[in-house]
């Protein structure tokens, strides 16, 4: 199983989690950059993201335009998703360009930004928490798991 599948996979068991316990949207989005990204839940939260927070998926299986030949991507996206539900996106992506280098047209780059739309969409409701996983199979990966 590669490492997007994976991160399918940790959507799949924390929105279920989030959903049997009746958490709130940015919950759910602070619970997945724990799972995925190693980005703690408490006030230590900030100190994981400066770090980049872990590679707890390492491994490839992203599609092309968010492929940087790097065994990282999944800890990038819910390191993103983690850092956005706590101090917004817009500041997120800001933190993403000029912090962290990467530039928008960029592998890296376009990561930060579908971890910021999957952001704003959990948080709106427009992405029910149960079809998170579809999300980013279909979003992300380079071939979407089998259902």
């Amino acid at each position: 199983m590669d490492a997007c599948t994976r991160l399918c996979s940790v959507a799949d068991e924390v929105a279920a989690r989030a959903i049997a316990s009746r958490a709130t949207p940015r919950r759910f989005l602070v619970e997945f950059g724990r799972a995925a990204a190693g980005v703690r839940t408490g006030p230590l939260w900030l100190i994981d993201a400066a770090r980049g927070g872990r590679n707890r998926l390492p491994g490839r299986g992203f599609a092309a335009e968010f492929d940087d030949s790097t065994r990282g991507q999944a800890r990038h996206f819910a390191g993103i998703v983690a850092v956005a539900a706590r101090i917004g996106p817009a500041p997120a992506r800001w933190a993403s360009v000029h912090l962290g280098r990467d530039h928008p047209d960029s592998a890296d780059g376009r990561l930060t930004d579908a971890a910021i739309e999957f952001t704003r969409l959990v948080a709106s409701g427009r992405l029910p928490l149960g079809d998170v996983s579809t999300w980013i199979a279909h979003r992300l990966c380079a071939a979407p798991p089998a259902a």
